[in-house]
């Protein structure tokens, strides 16, 4: 008999650190959608522009680039935009930076996993931590040839991390690629023009607390009302004081209004961001903000009540209520999700079923729910599993 698994000790997962949500901006004027994206394309030049100096920086930069930078920046747009534009731009850095570790990590994890099955003997059998050899000299061969690919890439991958070069694409590689692919795209030159400049328009503030209604460059106040510091270069578009330009139509905020109203009435920090959805000829506002934190629940305070432990399977969710002991009590139940089709509706049926789940939680009593903690840090390569 096999030894079983060892179990981690339990812990109790933090609360969300931040929130976002989102609207339609609606009843815009056609002079409000030119101003719109004249300051969006303005601002996404520099945008671009500051993405290529800090790229081309790699791992010499440091503050006083980032404050050079914002320097150059600020008699294009305003002290608030550059401060924006450039926080933006370090972010997306590090999250390129932090993806090609991750692929650096998988190749590594392949060219390993790949030479201990080519050591093995064709045909020798594995283990349930092991797997081994391959099944016939066929394969034994493609994989070899395999290894002599992941090595090459495994080599420039290497040399560009120590060198601090990134691969990233304002607008998003996606949509850069296809630029080629229209056809399959099912895309016009032209459609795929409107969705590419509106991927790289730049409209994205950070909120200040102590400022009114807490953001100086994009502005809600309480009733609604959506106004945008322009930039300098833009300032003769302004309709209202101090370089101001006000939309002609009212937001509100369905989810979560009250708590961004109470946190827009104090002058609490918001960010907003403003995009374009060519495809829908429709524009929509992101207010987001972030939550302190939250002091973490005693995992026997969390128990207490009894638990609902779910296991994620390929198109449901298992669930069991469990009393303190935690044994089985009642009948299970299962929160179906159909993960087929696109990316939002995959999407869409995770969250349907969530819902469902959470309310199951809400009406038995329980406060915690346990799910299996998987350590997706492991080697989960394709050479290890092969096809499945």
């Amino acid at each position: 008999m096999g030894g079983l698994r060892e179990l981690a000790a339990p812990f109790v997962v933090p609360g969300p650190s931040g929130v976002a949500i989102r609207t339609r901006l609606r009843q815009l004027t056609a002079a409000d959608e030119e101003v719109l994206r004249r300051v969006g394309a303005h601002l996404g030049t520099l945008a671009s522009r500051d993405l290529k100096a800090r790229c081309h920086d790699g791992l010499k930069h440091d503050a006083q680039a980032w404050a050079a930078r914002k320097r150059e920046l600020t008699p294009l747009s305003s002290a608030r935009w550059a401060g924006s534009i450039t926080k933006a731009t370090h972010e997306q850095w590090a999250l390129a930076r932090r993806g090609a570790l991750a692929h650096l990590q998988n190749l590594q994890a392949g060219v390993r996993m790949l030479r201990h099955r080519l050591s093995l003997p064709v045909g020798a059998k594995g283990s349930k931590k092991a797997p081994g050899g391959y099944r016939s000299r066929r394969e034994w061969h493609a994989k070899a040839r395999r290894l002599r690919v992941l090595e090459d890439r495994l080599v420039r991958e290497r040399a560009a991390w120590e060198a601090g070069r990134v691969h990233v694409v304002r607008g998003g590689k996606r949509l850069a690629r296809m630029r080629h692919q229209l056809p399959a795209a099912q895309l016009t030159q032209a459609q795929w023009r409107a969705r590419w400049e509106a991927g790289r328009w730049f409209l994205r503030a950070d909120g200040e607390s102590g400022k009114r209604y807490g953001n100086e460059t994009i502005r809600i106040s309480p009733d609604g009302e959506v106004s945008l510091k322009l930039p300098v270069p833009l300032s003769n578009l302004a309709n209202a004081p101090h370089g101001r330009y006000v939309l002609t139509g009212r937001v509100r905020f369905a989810h979560r209004g009250q708590e961004w109203a109470d946190r827009v009435a104090a002058n609490r920090a918001v960010a907003y961001r403003i995009h374009h959805d060519p495809a829908r000829g429709r524009w929509y506002v992101t207010a987001s903000w972030q939550k302190p934190a939250s002091p973490a629940v005693p995992l026997a305070a969390a128990l207490a009540g009894g638990v609902i432990g779910v296991d994620m399977n390929a198109d449901h969710l298992a669930a069991w209520r469990l009393d303190v002991h935690g044994n089985p009590t009642g009948s299970p139940r299962r929160f179906c999700y159909d993960l087929t089709g696109t990316a939002g509706h995959r999407d869409a049926q995770l969250r349907h079923a969530l819902t469902r789940l959470l309310h199951w939680a809400r009406t038995c009593g329980v406060r915690a729910i346990a799910v299996e903690d998987l350590d997706f840090t492991a080697e989960k390569t394709r050479e290890k599993h092969g096809g499945r």
